[in-house]
């Protein structure tokens, strides 16, 4: 594609109308910032399905980012060109950068205009702590370049530069076509060989075999991948009213929502990471504490936000959200129905864990989720390693929480620390008793009878105290007699006492 082709429009375009004349039309500015991911990909649709309900015919995407992920990024590209292309003219408009990711949701734009002093390109593949050779790397590399000769073939850019920005061996000269006084762009592998048609001794070598293409606005607008270089907004609108013969209204301008911002942080693998943890930490202390409390409200309320996060994205579907609450009723009845350990303790593990394995994956709901490619093994494994971040935080957290809490009298409820059972007033447990009541505490080896259900924890009855105990590996109806076998902290451990 030539040079004059491209800057024709930008230098020459004015409509045979006067400005008055011209039809108006709506534009909307659709903001496009930060990490290229589901959530921007969710957020971009939503918008613009509210520009197209308003009637814009021309969707600017204000494009300001260094590139985030390649399935996401792809989704977003095929989004462009195959459905909004059609229903209205899309734009690009480069305000900072659009490196990696981004040059490829921006190429993907039937027009890019960049602010200037910006840049575009240098789009090739980093996995998270895996390096890429040989034919992987040429497996990876090819994917992506295939998305970029699409969006080329689309949108009428220089198909040879845009290769240039994904894969490093690529070699791409600049050459005159004599029959058009048009520049053109070659890979060397492909240089034409007809002096009559091309001015081969005068051709220009833009990128070597040892660059990563990035270019400056400057460059991609003498190069065409920039239809236009401009200072602000307007200019951009002006360019565009010029060179269509048309005049905008003012533009509606869309940003993510607060709540779009907030579902992209939270899937970020490191909030993942921290969200897990918590819960862990919290189902750990309402384990070892008598009764249901604000642990394990904590804990739910991490988990929601976890699963909701990912189902809202695209990450989660309806069978793997089914799968990890199934596996969380399975536990529960385990827990508080069945006595021991046994096949629904077993199931209930496998569904959550399951379910939990399958959000990290995007993929329909009757399909094996199990990464496709690199790019979405990247995901998996980032998504993976926050995950094991925060177990490794919950057993350093729980750790902590049993050696050095319970020292502190303000802080003491709420975990527990093994310590040796005592005969006296040493040991605070949960205990209720009438004012008048001899009992002010109770001790390995006391005799009581559980006063409610003990499955496993509940509440015991020691002569006119009620005191918050755990049955230990079974559970016992009331009026059950029962014995104190140990107390750790604030949990009394009782078991049918022997006759």
């Amino acid at each position: 594609m030539s040079l004059l082709l491209f800057q024709a429009p930008a230098i020459t375009a004015e409509p045979n109308n006067s400005r008055q004349d011209l039809p108006s039309v709506k534009a909307a500015v659709i903001i496009c910032k930060g990490l290229i991911d589901e959530g921007l990909f969710k957020s971009i649709q939503r918008r613009t399905k509210i520009a197209l309900n308003e009637n814009a015919e021309y969707l600017i995407y204000e494009i300001s980012t260094y590139g985030g992920l390649v399935a996401a990024a792809d989704e977003i590209s095929k989004y462009f060109i195959l459905d909004v292309s059609k229903k209205a003219h899309t734009v690009a408009y480069v305000t900072t950068e659009a490196i990696s990711a981004g040059a490829m949701i921006s190429v993907s734009c039937q027009d890019i205009i960049m602010l200037e002093n910006t840049t575009i390109g240098c789009s090739a593949p980093i996995l998270l702590g895996q390096k890429l050779e040989g034919a992987e790397r040429e497996k990876t590399e090819s994917f992506i370049r295939s998305t970029f000769d699409r969006a080329a073939k689309a949108n009428n850019y220089p198909a040879a530069l845009l290769q240039a920005m994904v894969s490093i061996h690529k070699k791409v000269y600049r050459v005159k076509n004599l029959q058009t006084g048009e520049y053109e762009f070659f890979e060397d592998e492909q240089m034409p060989k007809d002096p009559n048609q091309y001015a081969l001794e005068a051709k220009e070598l833009i990128v070597s075999e040892k660059e990563l293409l990035t270019l400056t606005a400057s460059d991609a607008f003498e190069y065409g991948v920039a239809r236009a270089l401009v200072k602000d907004r307007a200019g951009a609108l002006e360019f565009l009213g010029k060179r269509d013969g048309v005049t905008f209204v003012e533009p509606i301008v869309l940003r993510t929502n607060w709540s779009e911002e907030m579902v992209r942080k939270i899937n970020h693998p490191a909030v993942t990471g921290v969200l897990f943890m918590i819960a862990l930490l919290a189902v750990y202390i309402e384990l070892n504490t008598p009764g249901l409390g604000l642990p394990g409200l904590v804990a739910v309320i991490c988990f929601a936000i976890m699963i909701g996060s990912k189902y809202l994205v695209g990450l989660a579907n309806w069978m793997e959200v089914a799968l990890f609450i199934t596996g969380i009723i399975l536990l529960m009845v385990e827990i508080f129905v069945l006595p021991g350990f046994g096949i629904a303790g077993f199931l209930g593990i496998m569904c959550i864990f399951i379910g939990l394995f399958g959000m990290l994956i995007k993929n329909p709901p009757g399909r094996l989720p199990w990464p496709e490619g690199p790019e979405n093994w990247d995901l998996f494994l980032g998504s993976v390693l926050g995950l094991l971040f925060g177990f490794l935080g919950f057993i350093l957290s729980a750790w902590l929480l049993t050696k050095y809490l319970p020292k502190l009298q303000f802080l003491s409820g709420l975990t527990l620390a093994p310590t040796p059972a005592k005969r006296g007033t040493e040991m605070e447990v949960n205990i209720t008793a009438p004012p008048e009541s001899e009992i002010l505490s109770v001790n390995v080896g006391d005799l009581g009878e559980a006063a409610s259900t003990l499955r496993p924890t509940g509440k015991a009855k020691f002569g006119d105290a009620i005191v918050d105990v755990v049955a230990e590996a079974e559970f016992l109806d009331t009026g059950t007699k029962i014995e104190i076998i140990e107390i750790r902290g604030n949990r009394v451990v009782v078991r049918v006492a022997e006759n």
